[in-house]
């Protein structure tokens, strides 16, 4: 079965569908999103993020001091 990575926009509480596919790819680690698994993103910078690990990982890159 081939996957097709989709393209998403990210809102607060959901995301819209701007090309159909199966997966997103994590901003952070690389690592395949099922969309039915997708779970963390950033609506300030579009990016999915494939657990809390790297969602948080990329909150303290983007706010270093």
């Amino acid at each position: 079965m081939n996957l097709n990575k989709a393209k998403l926009k990210f809102n607060p509480n959901n995301f819209e569908v701007i090309e159909e596919g199966d997966y997103v790819v994590c901003a952070v680690s690389g690592k395949k999103i099922d969309l039915n698994k997708l779970t963390y993103w950033n609506i300030e910078f579009q990016e999915a993020y494939f657990s809390p690990k790297e969602a948080q990982q990329r909150y303290e890159e983007i706010n270093k001091k």
